[in-house]
């Protein structure tokens, strides 16, 4: 079977090595509209980033998935258009009320997972909707997503498999609109869980102080491929529109690597590695498999910052110099760190390590490297993809790639060769020269003799063969057709602020549903009643081992501002609220 591996890209450069490096699709941002405001792109870039990608059969798709004022929407469906007459792949969408004004247009669309997609009701809605994919929520097990997919066998599903994990149900944190303005929904979060708390009583007991009580670790479910296949998952999605361009290489080879195990690519093309990739190289704070399965240890309490690999033990610590018990080759500008202190490698001399500045090390700490600068030369270089392509000629040159399309091509002219074998090696040779071409060649069959042809000849028909060959493919590169959108009911009767409904198109859209929207967007006005300011299955009293107790807790802010904590055992719940 067929799966996708979905890779992010923050700008057209990053973009291009996502689809070099083994991408069946790239997700990027345009100019507005996009959950990663900090990452843009014009128009030109992205038309750029679609003719390129088509060559492999690698599709596009563009992120428009924050939630719009009124005044934004004719301008949202403006760009809409746009990458529609591009050949975008599909649109990303939360916004009800921007899928409500683009429901004509031909291009298909995606439910974001700030959209709260973790419920077998509200997928199934949006399938009814006739939505081509559903992003699900990062939390979901795999016995969830199974009765998803068993409940709408059609569906695409689309799930994280790696990056950064938002430690809310995305969608549902409100926490950097409240404290600052800053909307999550509006692609603006000012990443307020990766902060310091102390966590108390409702009484000023201090349970835990300045812990980064909301800080996660990063996802990887590498070794929980072939079970999310089988539950019903067609595409895998790496996080990370932020990360640099060797970041999204190193992870995108890794997975690509690790999901041909049990699957099928659905796009064209081998890509040829100048590294092995690793994703412990890249950034990390860690690694959980989040609940694919059950609970496990998923926080990251005492730093937010990467990681790394593992690479030893210090066995000793004197003012200027450290030993490390490895068998890792340590670099000059190496970064180490022992998950919470780090620095810069000066120098390394008889297996002592000087540390650039002054770090409160001991003997004994796990030492980890969160820069290997050796790697990231490596991961720097240029990789380049190829389609394969198979050669027979009769009386005519005919090209045959590796998804069936066929070019032919006359051999004309010439005098008979006078060594017709050895006419034969020359025209073997030069042909499998492909060289930076977007192509390579997996066999040739020479059925007849071949004219006599100098060098420059044989290079200009292989020129000319392959640049037909690419026409011809992006001639016949087609867009999946959209589903027809049709109203159907909601599964709830009353939407409140967590709908995030913040124009009156998305309004009127749930009304034609057959909900009533009682409360508009948090962003829109803070109701005067308690709320939820963030929603999470990650909770405090799990991670400092008070799972039972009956304590009620808080979180208290650098500034000294608290926020209450509610905790729903039943469904293994935290969520964080105001204080008002």
């Amino acid at each position: 079977m067929k799966t996708e591996l979905l890779s992010p890209a923050k700008d057209k450069k990053t973009a291009f090595a996502a689809i070099d490096c083994g991408a069946d699709a790239v997700y990027m941002g345009a100019a507005a509209f996009g959950a990663r405001k900090n990452a843009p792109n014009s128009l030109d870039d992205i038309r750029d980033v679609v003719n390129y990608a088509h060559k492999f059969r690698v599709k596009v798709f563009i992120t428009l998935n924050t939630i719009l004022t009124d005044s934004e929407l004719d301008e949202a469906v403006t760009l809409a258009g746009e990458l529609d007459k591009i050949g975008v792949d599909a649109l990303i969408v939360q916004d009800m009320g921007l899928l409500e004004k683009i429901k004509t247009i031909g291009i298909p669309v995606h439910i974001s997972t700030q959209a709260d997609n973790r419920d077998l009701e509200k997928v199934s809605f949006f399938n009814n909707l006739g939505a081509a994919r559903v992003v699900l929520a990062r939390e979901l097990s795999l016995k969830q997503i199974k009765e998803i997919h068993d409940a709408n066998p059609k569906l695409e599903l689309e799930a994280f498999v790696h990056g950064a994990l938002c430690v809310s149900y995305s969608g549902q944190c409100y926490l950097s609109q409240y404290i600052g303005g800053r909307s999550a929904n509006r692609g603006e979060c000012a990443q307020p869980c990766r902060k310091k708390y102390s966590v108390e009583t409702v009484d000023g007991k201090i349970i835990a102080k300045d812990i980064y009580a909301l800080c996660l670790k990063d996802f990887n479910a590498s070794n929980r491929l072939k079970d999310m296949i089988d539950a019903g998952v067609y595409s895998f999605k790496i996080e990370g529109r932020l990360k640099d361009s060797n970041y999204v290489k190193n992870i995108t080879a890794y997975y690509r690597h690790e999901l041909d195990k049990y699957s099928q690519k659905s796009s064209s093309g081998r890509s040829i590695y100048p590294f092995k990739p690793n994703p412990e190289k890249s950034f990390n704070r860690g690694f959980t498999d989040y609940f694919l399965e059950k609970r496990k240890d998923c926080f990251s309490l005492n730093s937010p910052k990467s990681r790394g690999e593992y690479i030893g033990v210090s066995s000793e610590v004197k003012n200027g110099f450290i030993k490390i018990c490895t068998d890792k080759t340590i670099h000059p500008q190496d970064g180490l760190t022992d998950g919470i202190d780090g620095f810069l490698v000066n120098k390394i001399e008889n297996n002592y390590v000087y540390p650039n500045r002054p770090v409160k090390f001991k003997a004994g700490d796990i030492i980890y490297r969160n820069v290997d600068v050796e790697f990231e030369k490596q991961v720097a270089q240029k990789v380049k993809r190829q389609i394969g392509v198979n050669i027979n000629i009769t009386d005519v040159l005919t090209l045959v790639d590796e998804d069936g399309i066929k070019v032919s091509i006359p051999i004309t002219g010439g005098e008979a060769a006078k060594n017709p074998e050895k006419m034969k090696e020359t025209f073997v040779k030069q042909f499998s020269k492909t060289g930076e071409s977007d192509f390579y060649i997996e066999d040739i069959k020479i059925a007849s003799e071949l004219p006599f042809m100098p060098v420059s000849r044989i290079n200009e028909l292989r020129r000319s063969a392959f640049d037909k060959l690419m026409q011809k493919r992006l001639e016949e590169y087609k867009r999946e057709e959209h589903k027809n959108l049709a109203y159907c009911p909601y599964y709830k009767s009353q939407i409140d602020y967590r709908g995030n409904v913040h124009n009156l198109s998305a309004k009127d859209f749930y009304k034609k549903c057959g909900a009533e929207v009682c409360e508009m967007s948090l962003e829109t006005e803070l109701p005067e009643h308690p709320v939820e300011l963030m929603r999470t299955k990650h909770c405090i009293k799990y991670a400092l081992g008070m799972c039972k107790s009956p304590e009620k807790l808080v979180l208290r802010d650098e500034y000294g501002k608290v926020y209450p904590l509610k905790f729903d055992c039943k469904k293994c719940e935290m969520s964080v609220l105001n204080n008002l």
